[in-house]
């Protein structure tokens, strides 16, 4: 049996002997799996909802909490910005210290930290509070993945990855219009207080059915790789999100910026000696990690960029509210949920390959978007249509491209596979929601009338036209439709180029 981390004795549902990889272990070693991978999705659902769910609450908490916009800015991305910069610390620490013991402890702070926000009386209680949740958040995104990987293999693990993928979505589709119906029956803490008792049930389920597993060979901890990889990581982040408000070449965002990317550069050099590394730099020299760690970044860049925009479409330009708009999306989180629990998604995948499943699905991704942006405008068929589309090909390429990037690595080494593709997500997905958002702003206020120019965001600038409104959202559309296109040719591209770098590196490794 599997040492418990603390020394005391065999942890409950410990693997096997030997589990320090797993591909030793069968998946019918594990009974209940599928029950396991249930309990793995709902604790992963929360931790996604939690980045979307809050938008549709911000005009309560600026009357209830008297909070002004820096405040706003900071209930929201308080919680991103600790995950962002946790995740590869929290990969490291499932290894070293038990996954299932993170996924527990994940839990409890996800759930105290979801209390806290509840009952937060201001703003900066609630910002706090929210600080709080992306802790838990980062233990439990990357031992979710990592349990998962423990507990299946073979056709199994592929299709449980995919389910794993297809949850990410449903969240992100789900957290406004799940917000906007707490909000419409009950108080704006109801939205974090519904968490506790899925924790509470998660907690409950995780600690009877998920077996303890580690990487035995670990060594003690890397206390110096934690201290500039979250550093970094969390400089890196806040640039990314502070650039488009504050100005790209603002001394804030340069000097943070610049400061997070030196901190990476101390912290590559750190774990190429340090004995027990928190993060092996020898994967790096593996041609198929790096393009499934390169095709991470690239895809969720144009992906999320994209879609952000699409709700900002949806929200000024169609004139539904963010709880409706998001309902109207739910069709793209619900095809990807159909597709991968019914097997048909992992079936195409094992067909075509990892590289020819991600450059169909990120094709058929940018496609959709392609008919959503230029599609026609009245009436739902066309969005509807588009957004069956988009699901279809991130059906095949999300689940595609983390199975490329946890299959690039020991499996014992699996936390700190998923600690970096949440990172390169969390990255990916900064940066695309910034640029594509600078493309826009850029766009918008170049088709201003002059009157107008330097107005600031549409609703400011929608308020300050008066009798030209029309004129001001129609430059809006016409914005959005630019970086739409921008961002749909950035998927196009991205995914090729994974494809393309995937591919090279298979037939290499055959060659040799």
């Amino acid at each position: 049996m599997t040492l418990d981390p603390t020394g005391v004795g065999p942890a409950p549902g410990a693997l096997p002997a030997g589990s320090a990889d797993r591909a030793a272990v069968p998946s019918a070693a594990v009974p209940h799996r599928w029950l396991i991978l249930a309990v793995l999705c709902l604790a992963q659902l929360v931790v996604v909802l939690d980045n979307t769910v809050l938008t549709v609450a911000v005009p309560v908490l600026t009357v209830e909490l008297d909070a002004g916009t820096a405040d706003v800015q900071w209930m929201i991305n308080a919680y991103a910005l600790v995950l962002s910069g946790l995740l590869l610390s929290a990969g490291s620490a499932a290894d070293r210290y038990g996954r299932r013991r993170m996924l527990l402890v994940g839990l409890v702070l996800f759930g105290l930290g979801s209390a806290a926000a509840g009952l937060a009386r201001t703003a900066e209680q609630l910002i706090a509070a929210r600080a709080g949740m992306g802790v838990g958040g980062a233990l439990l995104a990357t031992a979710t993945l990592a349990v998962a990987m423990q507990v299946f293999d073979g056709a199994e693990r592929s299709r449980a990855i995919g389910i794993w993928a297809a949850t990410s979505a449903l969240g992100f589709a789900a957290g406004p219009p799940i917000g906007g119906f707490v909000l419409a029956h009950l108080p704006w803490g109801a939205i974090f207080l519904l968490n506790v008792p899925v924790v509470l049930v998660c907690l409950l389920a995780g600690r009877m059915l998920v077996p303890e597993s580690r990487d035995s060979t670990a060594g003690r901890l890397d206390l110096g790789g934690v201290t500039l990889s979250t550093a970094g990581l969390t400089a890196i982040v806040w640039a990314i999100i502070s650039g488009p408000g504050r100005g790209w070449a603002s001394a804030p965002v340069l000097g943070v910026g610049t400061a997070g990317v030196l901190l990476l550069v101390l912290f590559v050099g750190w774990e190429r000696r340090c004995a027990h590394p928190m993060l092996d730099m020898h994967f790096f020299r593996d041609r198929r990690f790096v393009g499934a760690v390169c095709g991470v970044v690239l895809i969720t860049f144009g992906a999320t960029g994209a879609l952000f925009l699409l709700t900002q479409q949806l929200q000024f330009v169609r004139g539904y509210p963010a709880w409706e708009a998001g309902l109207r999306m739910a069709p793209f989180a619900l095809s990807i949920v159909a597709l991968n629990i019914s097997g048909a998604a992992a079936l195409v995948i094992r067909r075509l390959g990892l590289p020819a499943a991600i450059a169909v699905g990120m094709t058929l991704l940018a496609g959709g978007l392609a008919l959503v942006t230029h599609g026609p405008s009245d009436g739902y068929g066309a969005l509807l249509a588009g957004l069956l589309v988009m699901g279809t090909g991130c059906a095949l390429a999300n689940p595609a491209i983390v199975e490329a990037v946890m299959s690039a690595i020991p499996t014992h080494k699996a936390g700190a596979g998923a600690g970096v593709d949440g990172t390169m997500t969390e990255v990916g997905s900064s940066l695309g929601v910034a640029v594509l958002g600078a493309v826009l702003n850029a766009r918008f206020g170049a088709l201003l009338p002059a009157a107008l120019a330097g107005a600031g965001s549409f609703p400011a600038t929608s308020a300050a036209a008066g009798p030209d409104r029309e004129v001001v959202t129609a430059a809006f559309a016409e914005a959005l439709r630019t970086g739409q296109t921008v961002g749909a040719a950035a998927v196009l591209i991205g995914g090729l180029v994974a494809a393309g770098l995937l591919w090279r590196a298979d037939r290499l490794a055959r060659r040799s």
